[in-house]
């Protein structure tokens, strides 16, 4: 345990040794048939509401300051500098007796060095009521669609808030003594589009080797601008009878070989979910800034890192007090593949007869431990090659289904699957009200059309939908697209 935060794998309650370098997975992983996924845990008891609060109106001054010295963008702290008492890399390089203003340099630095290949670092991104879309959906003026815009955040998407964690992870390594500078192993990825590009700038900006690994029919508006940033890009074919995703298969092969995982799969690297929860911490602290709380929030899911992350940052807001209570969780997965629906629906056969949408507490986790100890039984691979205009969310598993299928039944939410025509009219719909984002990352709001002609939601209330993702222009020499 490091400070407020510790490390366990849900599946079997193993945990690394406090002393390794790279604790992304179970050390016991590949053993049995259990889904061996590490989680950080935060004790509450250790962290302080005001101490976060406080560094976060430090970083309101320091851009008021900014804004007046001639708008230098650089002072102003980013989400990773803002929650860094959240973050287990923080509390390990506490323990290891690096100090809160260098680990805080840390941070800055690797932030300045991401604009610096992209553009711009990491800041909070908008989230703002839309009036065309909830009047659009019927909502009331007491509820409505929120939109958490990413479309213009660090490479275009949310990806890269998950690798940046991780890329803080390797650097607290480092200085901590616990990982060797001049031995650096290779990263790797398996993604097709966004995580790739996000990893590639991450890996740039930390001056790391990146190995990508993504399926032969990649859209090249993300391909091309991988090599121009040093990335070994690999395009990987489907081997005859071969049953999962090429590129992940072809990601294991490089981890056995001793690449480290950048990706943002949380059963190869457990420490890409806090990255992804600055998401969730900023929305939280922003409807409590407003004196708001959500009802609902709808979130698109491929490998489900973000579904997690999002999933966890508001069960730790409301832990801390920030928010009330947390939304129901409502996942979206398209009609070509939806590996979590199928693992949500035989979960739920085990809850006792007449359980609603929202699972008593000590049956929720007697279901989830007896899932855990027999993973085969509630996911396995897709059974055919999925094809969607949804490309980002064609995952042939769910790699953290098990968190995800917990925070539906916890919270009351459920799984949508949508078809072709909803996610190609919420794109449309989304482009009304003025977001340019692709239809992966509008496939929330796909999801929302299906909850609102279902009545699972009431025009009175406030729902969440991440717009994930922007869309690629055609290749060109510019490495933002």
């Amino acid at each position: 345990m490091s400070g407020a935060t510790w490390l366990e794998c849900s599946g079997c309650g193993a945990s690394p040794p406090s002393d390794a370098p790279y604790p992304f997975a179970c050390p016991d992983s590949g053993s049995g048939d259990v889904d061996h996924v590490l989680v950080r845990h935060l004790d509450p008891r250790g962290v302080r509401r005001d101490d976060v609060d406080r560094d976060r109106d430090r970083a309101d001054v320091d851009r008021d300051r900014a804004d007046v010295d001639r708008d230098r963008d650089d002072v102003d702290p980013c989400g990773f500098v803002r929650f860094r008492r959240l973050m287990h890399s923080y509390h390990r390089a506490r323990a290891a007796g690096v100090t809160d203003e260098d680990y805080v340099t840390l941070a800055r630095r690797l932030d300045t060095a991401v604009a610096a290949v992209d553009g711009h670092g990491f800041s909070e991104t908008p989230f703002a009521r839309s009036d065309v879309l909830s009047e659009a959906l019927g909502f009331e003026d007491a509820g409505g669609v929120w939109v958490k815009d990413e479309t213009g955040n660090v490479s275009g998407s949310h990806k890269g808030r998950h690798l940046m964690g991780v890329a803080l992870h390797l650097e607290v390594a480092e200085l901590a003594g616990l990982a060797d500078p001049a031995a650096r192993r290779p990263l790797a990825v398996a993604s097709c589009g966004n995580a790739a590009l996000a990893a590639a700038v991450v890996a740039a900006a930390a001056g790391r080797r990146l190995q990508v690994f993504v399926p032969a029919d990649a859209d090249d508006a993300v391909v091309a601008p991988l090599g121009a940033l040093g990335a070994d890009v690999v395009s990987c074919e489907r081997r005859p009878g071969e049953m999962g995703d090429p590129a992940y298969l072809r990601l294991l092969e490089a981890l056995g070989d001793g690449a480290l995982p950048f990706s943002c799969q949380g059963n190869l690297n457990g420490l890409a979910i806090e990255g992804g929860e600055t998401l969730g911490y900023e929305v939280a602290w922003q409807l409590a800034a407003a004196g708001l709380s959500a009802d609902h929030l709808v979130v698109q899911v491929g490998g489900g890192a973000l579904a997690t992350a999002c999933a966890q940052a508001f069960a730790e807001a409301a832990e801390l007090g920030v928010v009330g209570r947390t939304p129901a969780l409502h996942t979206v997965q398209t009609s070509a593949a939806h590996p979590l629906e199928r693992a949500y629906r035989k979960v739920h056969a085990l809850l006792p007869p007449g359980t609603g949408a929202t699972a008593d507490p000590g049956a929720l986790r007697a279901a989830l431990r007896e899932a855990a100890r027999h993973r085969s039984q509630y996911m396995w691979p897709w059974e055919t090659p999925p094809h969607s205009i949804a490309t980002g969310i064609l995952d042939d598993e769910t790699y953290d289904w098990l968190a995800v299928v917990k925070a539906m039944l916890a919270t009351g939410g459920q799984p949508v699957v949508v078809g072709e025509e909803r996610l190609a009219e919420a794109n449309a719909l989304a482009g009304k009200a003025g977001f340019d984002a692709d239809e992966t990352g509008t496939a929330g709001l796909a999801g929302l059309l299906e909850l609102v002609a279902g009545t699972s939601v009431a025009p009175g209330e406030r729902i969440i939908v991440l717009l994930t993702g922007a869309r690629r222009r055609p290749a060109s020499s510019s490495l933002r697209a």
